[in-house]
């Protein structure tokens, strides 16, 4: 069992609970792999996709087309999906602050930043319409930041529509507070509360009591998981 394989998991908590809406993971095989985990094992309403336009009827492993194809997905009903709140996604972001505003646009004043990055795209309708998720394969003090440079996603002091949870490389993180704000609820095994300290460039909300350790795979997660990425593409995403 790998850091990967825990990240997996937690990521597919996410989808815990929302029956039949699109699950989508955008920008890399964990996110992919935890819808797909999710719909074969505790979550089987979950709709899910190819990653184009294609509702798949089975879940085929990474890289391999689907056998059974359930329906057509143009962007135009892709689109309906989101305004009507039937889709979670799970983002990434280059930045993200205390209270879940996220950066995907530029580093820098927006007039002349450092570096140009992938613009709004879909975070705002994502996140102001449909439960969102990220996932951050690299926790530190350059993603999580006091103040994001530009706001793509919307927070919670923004009007986001239900942020659910954060999962990086150190840690789970959640917004299950009274003002909204981010709190660490479980730190990955071989990962202290210190280390996702010292990777946080803001104050976490109260970690005075015992955090909890993430959980591990079960035995029948870690064998879905080796069928739908047997080529353990998941293990290049995360250092450790």
């Amino acid at each position: 069992m790998s850091r990967a394989d825990i990240c997996v998991v937690a990521c597919a908590e996410a989808f815990r609970g929302d029956g039949e809406i699109l699950a989508a993971g955008i920008g890399g095989a964990i996110t992919v792999l935890a819808a797909r985990l999710a719909r074969l094992t505790f979550e089987p309403g979950l709709l899910t996709h190819d990653g184009v336009c294609l509702l798949t009827g089975d879940v085929p492993a990474l890289g391999q087309p689907p056998e059974v194809v359930e329906g057509w997905l143009p962007f135009r009903d892709h689109l309906w999906l989101v305004l009507n709140g039937r889709r979670h996604v799970m983002l990434g972001a280059s930045q993200i602050d205390r209270y879940g505003n996220t950066n995907i646009s530029c580093i820098g004043d927006w007039a002349r930043p450092k570096a140009q990055l992938l613009g709004v795209r879909g975070a705002p309708g994502n996140t102001r319409c449909d439960p969102t998720s990220y996932w951050i394969p690299r926790h530190s003090k350059r993603v999580f930041v006091p103040q994001v440079d530009m706001v793509s996603g919307l927070g919670t002091d923004r009007g986001a529509f239900e942020l659910r949870r954060v999962v990086t490389d150190l840690a789970v993180l959640d917004f299950g507070t009274a003002d909204g704000s981010m709190r660490l609820v479980s730190v990955h095994p071989g990962v202290s509360v210190d280390d996702v300290v010292a990777a946080t460039g803001f104050e976490l909300h109260d970690i005075s009591g015992n955090v909890a350790q993430t959980r591990e795979p079960t035995g029948e997660e870690l064998r879905v998981l080796d069928g739908l990425d047997p080529d353990r593409l998941r293990d290049r995403e995360v250092a450790a």
